[in-house]
């Protein structure tokens, strides 16, 4: 009876370990999957949030604005394709706010942020200096990205490039001043004379009357040129100018028209004002208007810019041959321009008058601006070259196919006006 039980005792012996080794080998094989579960994820995982990393970078890059991340120890963790443009041949990811942005106007508002928690919008306005390769006017947007963990903040940094709009607004200011001054002067003289009118019991005096009224008269003749070029100018800049009555007219007109209102400037300094013109039909499409006023301007600048005797001023239109262009020009043998003020004179308000005395009313200073400001409404350009002594050009291009591309612009305007309801 004992030999069958310890045989009967090793069998189950067997079986049980037997069995045990099949658990093991199940559980060696789960633990394998889920290994191989676990790794798959991992893998799904690092993929899925490379692709997003990926898909953040592209998003970010296609912006126009610089976009950095930053950790809450002030380094820089991630920098889009704008920001790494604003420092070329720099790597910026991987060092501290002050090491890339050296100027403290930038960095002081971001680590500002970073130390309170707060968001920060500034304003600033650096000077481009040496090699420092931020210049201009920017605003600085810094904001902690709420997402990110308490105990590891994250910081965006957004630099917008408002350079434009700085420029802009600094030449409104500047208009505005301008204006102001050359309005306020006339006005003073013309109170002037009218205090010594009326205050000095003067008007008795027929011959002193007469002349403190003829100073009087040129004085309000230029507030009247003034509001009349700063009407013209503010047309121009504003896109009233876009509604350009485009009709076909033949220059050799214009000119003659321009001349004919000159004509007693011209007779007065005996000025010799010579048109040359290959084809008198010569017909342009555009706003005879502004083309009077560019004539007009150019032709009375160079008369007023050289008051002597015997000038010889020269005006030409010609449409060249095999590009179809149109150039026009206006040319004297005056004492010319400086060099140094060639790049400033279709500024408004700038004047190259040294020459005058004190008893020449002054123009406004708004001539040259109004006549470049016209010529690229009509997608021309307009250069000028000038030799002290010898001779002075002022010549506008207008490409084959301006007048069309006008035409095109003023109906796309008027097309995009709001129209008026009764």
């Amino acid at each position: 009876m004992t030999e069958p039980f310890v045989t009967l005792a090793a069998v189950s012996a067997a079986a049980a370990i037997v069995a045990l080794a099949l658990v093991a080998l199940r559980l060696r094989r789960a633990r394998r999957e889920f290994d191989e579960e676990v790794a798959a994820w991992k893998l799904r995982l690092r993929l899925d949030l490379q692709q997003a990393r990926k898909e953040r970078d592209l998003l970010l890059d296609a912006l126009d604005e610089a976009f950095v991340l930053v950790d809450r120890n002030g380094g820089i963790l991630f920098a889009n394709r704008a920001a790494q443009a604003m420092f070329p041949g720099r790597t910026i990811v991987g060092r501290s706010v002050p090491d890339v942005f050296l100027d403290q106007k930038v960095a002081q508002p971001i680590i500002e942020c970073i130390d309170s928690g707060d968001p920060s919008t500034t304003r600033v306005v650096l000077p481009r200096q040496g090699s420092s390769p931020v210049g201009g006017a920017w605003i600085v947007d810094a904001a902690r990205i709420s997402e990110t963990p308490d105990d590891a903040p994250e910081f965006r940094v957004v630099l917008r490039d408002v350079t434009s709009e700085h420029h802009a607004e600094q030449i409104r200011k500047d208009f505005v001043a301008n204006a102001s001054h050359e309005l306020r002067t006339p006005l003073a003289i013309i109170n002037g004379y009218l205090e010594n009118l009326l205050d000095d019991g003067l008007v008795s005096d027929p011959e002193l009357t007469r002349r403190f009224l003829k100073v009087m008269r040129k004085h309000t003749e230029r507030i009247a040129r003034i509001v009349e070029d700063m009407l013209v100018i503010s047309r121009l800049e504003s896109g009233e100018a876009a509604a350009l009555k485009l009709k076909p007219f033949k220059i050799r007109s214009c000119i003659s028209d321009v001349l004919e209102r000159l004509e007693s400037m011209i007779q007065a300094q005996k000025a010799r004002v010579r048109v040359e013109m290959p084809d008198e039909d010569l017909t342009i499409d555009g706003d005879r208007f502004y083309w009077t006023q560019v004539l007009f301007n150019l032709v009375e600048n160079a008369l007023k810019q050289n008051p002597r005797e015997g000038l010889g001023v020269t005006v030409g239109c010609v449409r060249k041959e095999g590009s179809g262009d149109i150039e026009i020009w206006v040319s004297d043998d005056g004492i010319g321009i400086p060099s140094a003020d060639l790049a400033h004179i279709f500024r408004r308000f700038y004047r190259v008058e040294k020459h005058h005395n004190q008893d020449e009313i002054k123009g406004t200073g708004l001539g040259l601006s109004i006549v470049k400001r016209a010529v690229e409404a009509h997608n021309g350009t307009i250069d000028v070259h000038s030799t002290p002594g010898e001779d002075t050009r002022f010549t506008i291009l207008l490409p084959s196919g301006a007048e069309e591309q006008t035409r095109l612009d003023a109906e796309e305007r008027t097309a995009l006006a709001p129209t008026e309801t009764g």
